[in-house]
């Protein structure tokens, strides 16, 4: 700006490339930036603490269909998503709850809106329950600290954990700020599976093989599809393993990490249902406090989850990726019968109604045990660790001398023995 009766001050054409230079370059970073928090997110979404709970499926399936299984759920999924975009493309519609409403009226977008509130709200009181468990072993194993002191209990670990954690983090109003808190909660995930593949080497060998370990199939498949996300892997570890202990407190610190993004979930289906999708500051903060405090005291109210996370795959996951989407596509879709894509939604229909009436009367007929917080046979304190204590032959017989000698035939023990001939001792030896 130049004096009166001066013409205005022109910049440089140079300045002024140099400017637009740097506001584009800053407009780039900034959208790459939200971009790979974006990927950050959906992989701690998608794989998350989720890949923990793997074995747990395949010991319901049976390990060779169980695979089977996995592969086939990932194709579903991927098929799932495809039908989506293409009936929001029918449609001109660019959400799923938008395409719901433009295809079943209000009455389908309700329902669907039931079902997303449900699916990640049921995983955020699991998500709890996994912490309070999983942490509370790490707080024993620090010296001098009693196991029964009130400090260290699952109770309190989700309260504060909830107080000082995940509430602030789900407050959040834009999900990618949660961007390195996801791609934390990844590396952290990498180290747990790191932990698992070295323990699967080192005690492998010296843990009994279970006679229907390699079946093909088992009755409880329908549930596996339906539970393919939850689990706690380490509850087949002893207490006494320092390296599983990091390994809990890093699953701990992973499941914490992943809370917030399904909080993020519930929320925007109650404020799409009640709020037009709009949430001014305050309502924003008394919705997420009120999801949390509801959430949190389901949590302390359960400590065993098992049915309802499988009511939860087969009520919730399985009407949202099997029949939602095909039911869409077959109403919007002007294809001829015999087009692909109409061929697999009519396949996929059907095939998620099965999965949903099978795997609800076997929850409820039959419902999985719950092992909460009970350690392995080879974790018992009369047993030896296979973590932490050498075995030596020395040390083995002097523990089988006290066996009746009427008791003992031949002893040759071999690593494949150890824990067989130990187990036998520890029979014989207990009051």
């Amino acid at each position: 700006m130049g004096y009166p009766g001066q013409r205005p001050v022109i910049p440089p054409q140079s300045h002024r490339d140099d400017r637009e230079t740097l506001v584009s370059e800053h407009k780039h970073k900034g959208k790459t930036c939200r971009q790979s928090a974006a990927v950050f997110n959906v992989v701690n979404s998608i794989i998350g603490s989720g890949i923990i709970g793997l074995p747990y499926s395949m010991k319901q399936a049976g390990f060779p269909l169980g695979i089977l299984l996995l592969f086939w759920v990932s194709y579903v999924t991927d098929f799932s998503l495809i039908l989506l975009i293409k009936g929001a493309a029918l449609s001109g519609t660019d959400t799923y709850q938008s395409l719901v409403n433009r295809t079943f009226g209000f009455p389908g977008y309700l329902l669907l809106s039931v079902l997303q509130f449900l699916y990640p709200f049921i995983a955020m009181i699991s998500y709890n329950i996994i912490t309070g468990d999983t942490l509370s072993k790490v707080f024993q194993r620090i010296p001098g600290v009693d196991p029964e002191n009130l400090l260290i209990g699952r109770h309190l670990i989700i309260v504060l954990s909830t107080v000082v954690f995940t509430l602030p983090l789900s407050l959040y109003r834009d999900i990618a700020k949660l961007g390195k808190i996801s791609l934390i909660s990844t590396v952290l995930t990498t180290l747990i599976l790191g932990i698992v593949v070295a323990r699967g080497v080192s005690l492998g060998p010296h843990i009994p093989k279970t006679e229907d370990a390699w079946i093909f199939a088992k009755p409880n498949a329908v549930q596996a599809v339906g539970v393919m996300s939850f689990g706690d892997l380490f509850e087949n570890y002893c207490r006494n393993d320092d390296l599983v202990t990091f390994g809990r407190f890093c699953y701990g610190v992973t499941v914490i990490l992943t809370y917030p993004i399904e909080c993020f979930v519930t929320r925007e289906v109650i404020a799409n249902v009640f709020f037009g999708g709009n949430l001014s500051s305050v309502c924003h903060i008394i919705v997420t406090v009120v999801i949390i405090t509801v959430a949190t005291l389901v949590s302390l109210l359960i400590d065993c989850l098992g049915i309802v996370l499988e009511l939860n795959g087969v009520l919730c996951a399985a009407p949202l990726i099997f029949i939602i989407p095909s039911a869409c596509y077959l109403k919007l879709s002007e294809e001829p019968r015999t087009h692909s894509d109409k061929i697999m939604s009519c396949v996929m229909l059907p095939i998620g109604a099965v999965v949903m009436a099978v795997g609800f009367v076997m929850a409820v007929t039959s419902p999985q045990d719950c092992s909460h917080g009970q350690e392995m046979f080879y974790c018992s304190p009369d047993n030896f660790s296979l973590t932490n204590i050498s075995i030596s032959h020395l040390q083995l017989t002097t523990q089988l001398s006290i066996l009746n000698d009427s008791e003992i035939q031949v002893i040759q023990p071999g690593k494949s023995q150890l824990v067989l001939l130990w187990s036998h001792t520890v029979q014989h030896t207990s009051p």
